[in-house]
């Protein structure tokens, strides 16, 4: 009963995400600035759809997919799992603040192939979303077969 009360609790529409990344293991050599350092604010269109089959904003990579999904009272849990460029494995979690707040992290252990080799990557991101209007105007859905 407690994850269909959360569920009917998350929003859809309009959500603004601000996310930062770190590196623990990068594929840069050592001064690089890498994309996706700081943080980052995009607007993302959550649907009803990705709700009740996620019960979150979940991450979008090509050749990633989200398994395991847990849904709790206040949040849910899950893998992510990718292959091809980069592959390897992830956890997922995101934890409902409130009907209009929410906190995000996804820890990822793989490898990216830079060439012809294969260099060992990991990385943490922790993101934060606030829920802006059930009219997403002019920000589309993320493409996929969940929306």
């Amino acid at each position: 009963m407690a994850v269909v009360v959360w569920a009917q609790t998350r929003r859809a529409g309009l959500w603004e995400l601000t996310s930062t990344q770190t590196w623990q293991k990068s594929p840069f050599p050592p001064g690089a600035n890498p994309a996706g350092v700081g943080p980052h604010t995009t607007k993302v269109c959550l649907t009803q759809k990705q709700i009740d089959k996620y019960g979150a904003i979940v991450p979008q990579s090509r050749g990633c997919q989200v398994t395991n999904i847990v849904k709790k009272a206040n949040g849910m849990t899950a893998d992510m799992v990718c292959t091809g460029a980069m592959s390897g494995k992830g956890t997922l979690e995101s934890t409902l603040i409130d009907d209009s707040h929410a906190k995000g992290r996804v820890h990822f252990v793989g490898s990216i192939q830079a060439g012809p080799n294969h260099m060992p990557v990991e990385w943490t991101a922790e993101s934060s979303s606030v829920f802006k209007s059930a009219d997403c105007g002019d920000v589309k859905p993320l493409p996929g077969p969940d929306n």
